[in-house]
């Protein structure tokens, strides 16, 4: 098995050339033709994350987060992307992100939100060509209040609290999302018929809403962590018998504290 083979069938789900132009999904460390024996999925590439994959013997990551965003002019191991670097680097280990290309497909992010919550009808919310693009929007089982609304995202998605603007005087029946940091659909949820918008990293300003809808902040670690599951399973589906396997710190990862 070499690197190219594990990229080929992550690829084959969440296309790289669909990757917003400030993102850096793809191979980020490595060769596409190294081998590989063992492959972490994670959601961020950590110093910590790069000692499991040590640890077990993989020497492939894949993860949500790219490691590197952007240019770096420094990697140094007082930094935490350039210990993982270092780490990575030095212990042979290839490095590779589906952020944005897992972000737009239907079967991605907002996707596995949509089915947590039960929705019917999903659609692409803010949909470009071939039908990928960023967000979900569907329709409850059943209308509910305001309040259970929240309850019922609270229990979805296993939180102990959620950050929302001014609770409904009417019904939820329709709802959007978008996985992550996604305050700039908020019209676009508006203009989809839904009464109620879940994202992550939500602003002060952004919670004083119109009547009729609200935004629910789910934290952008909580909104997005399952896409781990999916690319462990769609790996261990294309290659049963190799050796895949997610972080054993994958939910205690938030870099995110609540007390």
């Amino acid at each position: 098995m070499i690197v190219r083979d594990i990229t080929s069938a992550i690829q084959e789900f969440a296309p790289l050339p669909i990757q917003e132009s400030w993102d850096n999904s793809g191979l980020i460390i490595g060769s596409p033709d190294q081998e590989v024996k063992g492959v972490l999925v994670g959601f961020d590439c950590t110093p910590e994350l790069v000692d499991e994959a040590i640890a077990c013997g993989a020497d492939m990551i894949v993860t949500h987060h790219p490691l590197i965003y952007g240019g770096i002019k420094t990697i140094a191991p007082e930094d935490p992307v350039g210990l993982a670097v270092i780490k990575a680097v030095s212990a042979g280990i290839a490095v590779y992100a589906a952020h944005t290309t897992a972000d737009k497909v239907i079967g991605g992010v907002s996707g596995i939100m949509a089915r947590r919550l039960g929705l019917k009808d999903v659609e692409v919310l803010d949909q470009e060509a071939d039908g990928i693009g960023f967000g979900a929007v569907g329709n409850l089982p059943g209308p509910m209040g305001a309040e259970e609304f929240i309850g019922y995202v609270k229990s979805c998605f296993d939180l102990s609290l959620v950050r929302c603007s001014k609770p409904l005087d009417i019904p939820v029946s329709r709802v959007a999302m978008c996985g992550g940091s996604g305050s700039s659909l908020i019209g676009k949820a508006m203009e989809a018929g839904a009464q109620a918008y879940i994202c992550g990293d939500i602003t002060y300003h952004r919670f004083f809403t119109p009547k009729n809808f609200m935004v629910i902040d789910i934290g952008h670690f909580e909104g997005e962590v399952e896409i781990c599951d999916v690319l462990f399973s769609l790996l261990r589906k294309k290659f049963p018998t190799f050796a895949v396997r997610t972080s054993e710190k994958l939910r205690a990862s938030n870099p995110v504290f609540y007390y």
